[in-house]
């Protein structure tokens, strides 16, 4: 089984794939003070406490990572833990056969890349793809299949806590929809400004993004992927597919890419 790592500033996703198919996922906050060690504790936990699993082995592990200090243990984790298990690691060398069309490659981030791999995999071009993360990313891929540029704008999380730190009479709300878009109390008043203020940022970018895009903007299709993904979707008109396992999907495309 390929197990795939998707390291994020605030969370990390594992999900364990049996050929196509992921059986197994789990969502951890990203801790950067975290050790090789304590990774391997953890994880071994998890493989060995699921049901689904019964004792299987990891054959394969795929990883990317935003936070530098964090890939550094996971290296070392593999090294130490699963030496004769192969581990590819998405970074500068690793194929992708995704051409990145950028001022400065390098910027890129790897999960925008892996992301990008699995859209036009599963769904063609154009498409835009929109991470509800730590921020919220918007991705253009053409045609092509090539990576041609970028939005990025606050995450939900981020906007929320400093909502809550700046205002005196207002705290942090539980993300659910409201009862109604005019809201009768401040708790639904902030869940009505975040979810549809949200859904209405989303469909502004991406129209302006599919019409640069392409010279028929209906062609583009809008991919919505992250953890905070599903609180959007089904206010927001212009995305056209919800992809939990976007990033593990493309992780496992490029572990494949790189060990045949």
């Amino acid at each position: 089984m390929l197990l795939t790592i998707d390291v994020g500033n605030t969370h990390t996703v594992l999900g364990l794939f049996e050929g196509e198919d992921v059986i197994e996922h789990w969502r951890l906050a990203t801790d950067s003070r975290r050790t090789a060690d304590e990774i391997a504790v953890v994880l071994q936990g998890l493989l060995a406490q699921s049901p689904l699993l019964k004792g299987a082995d990891v054959s394969g592990i795929a990883i990317c990572s935003t936070v530098p200090s964090v890939l550094n243990e996971m290296r070392e984790m593999c090294r130490r833990y699963y030496g004769d298990v192969t581990a590819v690691i998405v970074e500068p060398g690793v194929r992708t056969g995704v051409p990145v069309r950028m001022d400065n490659p390098k910027e890129v981030g790897s999960d925008r890349i892996v992301n990008a791999l699995a859209a036009i995999d599963q769904y063609g071009g154009p498409c835009i793809i929109v991470d509800f993360g730590t921020a919220t990313s918007f991705d253009a891929v053409s045609a092509k299949g090539e990576y041609v540029g970028a939005v990025t704008a606050p995450g939900i999380e981020i906007s929320v806590d400093a909502l809550a730190a700046a205002g005196a009479q207002l705290h942090k709300v539980e993300l659910v929809r409201p009862r109604s878009v005019i809201a009768k109390n401040t708790v639904e008043a902030l869940q009505a400004g975040i979810i549809y203020g949200f859904a209405g940022q989303v469909d502004g970018i991406v129209e302006r993004m599919a019409a640069e895009l392409a010279d028929d903007p209906d062609e583009v299709t809008v991919v919505a992927t992250g953890g905070h993904a599903a609180l959007v979707v089904g206010e927001s008109r212009s995305i056209d597919v919800h992809e939990p396992w976007l990033t593990l999907i493309g992780l496992r495309l490029i572990y494949h890419r790189n060990t045949a």
